[in-house]
């Protein structure tokens, strides 16, 4: 076991591992920390604990200090640097032409580097916007392209749910959302319902997808033939979370649709979950969703 405290750079940010050395670090304090990109600022989140060592990524750095009231007001006045980057930023991208949105302005704790973050449709040659923010900063500047997800986690706001975004509430990082967990979970395959404020898959889809793959074991597809206790039939609508199925029974070949508790039926033919899609939808624009 090693013992680290946890800490974040940003709101919902990743948790970062440290070593504490002999500092009895508490959870919300602040402290200095020496990173890949220099000198940080950072929130505790997780105090003094011990992982296995499987967990960690060596060599392990070491927090320098516990953040004093000096290290606080260098860090607001950081913050207040951001802000005036960010104009001169966009009035920069704007002389140079640039088909670039800007999404955010970080200066390191130290002042050592300038991160400006952005987001573009392409490839963008931004070496002259660099040299010229360079002359101005008089530091190192470093332009980082993200994706939508990172944009919609930095810039923040409300989903369909009417909640503030997962990602800039509390998801620290994003999991893998596939179009399965929409098939699975009987939601429609239009994209507008089932793609967020990024415009790719809602995070939520990952949220109860165990929970639909367990009761997958136990309910029969639309579509299979199965046995009740009236007769043999076939599955013509199934409720997932009230593990029910609605069968199409043959008596006397008079067509006779009776509901049924999933443990009250056994699946004689399984059929291939349907894939369908409505209409104007085009498979590939749903794959885009995934990216």
């Amino acid at each position: 076991m090693v013992k680290v405290v946890g800490v974040r750079f940003k709101k919902v940010g990743k948790i970062y591992y440290f070593d504490p050395g002999d500092l009895d670090i508490k959870l919300n304090e602040n402290v200095i920390v020496e990173t890949a990109r220099g000198i940080e600022f950072g929130l505790v989140v997780v105090p003094n604990t011990e992982v296995p060592e499987e967990e960690i990524v060596p060599p392990l750095k070491r927090v320098i200090r516990i953040a004093d009231d000096e290290d606080k007001k260098h860090y607001e006045e950081n913050t207040k640097k951001e802000k005036e980057a960010f104009d001169i930023c966009l009035k920069k991208i704007s002389d140079h032409k640039l088909e670039m949105k800007l999404i955010d302005v970080e200066y390191t704790f130290d002042n050592n580097k300038v991160l400006f973050y952005f987001t573009a449709d392409g490839r963008v040659d931004f070496r002259e916007l660099v040299k010229d923010l360079a002359s101005v900063f008089r530091t190192r500047i470093e332009l980082r392209q993200i994706g939508v997800r990172d944009e919609a986690k930095m810039m923040g706001g409300l989903g369909v749910c009417g909640r503030v975004l997962c990602c800039n509430s509390f998801l620290g990082d994003f999991q893998p959302v596939s179009i399965k967990m929409a098939k699975e979970q009987g939601l429609s395959l239009n994209p507008t319902k089932i793609s967020g404020a990024c415009g790719r898959l809602m995070c939520c889809l990952k949220y109860e997808q165990e929970a639909y793959e367990e009761i997958l074991t136990r309910v029969p597809k639309e579509g299979a033939i199965v046995e009740t206790p009236d007769g043999q039939g076939v599955v013509m609508g199934v409720s997932l979370l009230k593990e029910l199925v609605k069968v199409k029974l043959d008596n006397d070949n008079e067509a006779d649709l009776k509901v049924y508790k999933a443990e009250q039926v056994k699946i004689i033919k399984d059929v291939a979950a349907k894939e369908e899609l409505e209409p104007d939808i085009d498979i590939d624009e749903l794959k885009q969703l995934e990216d």
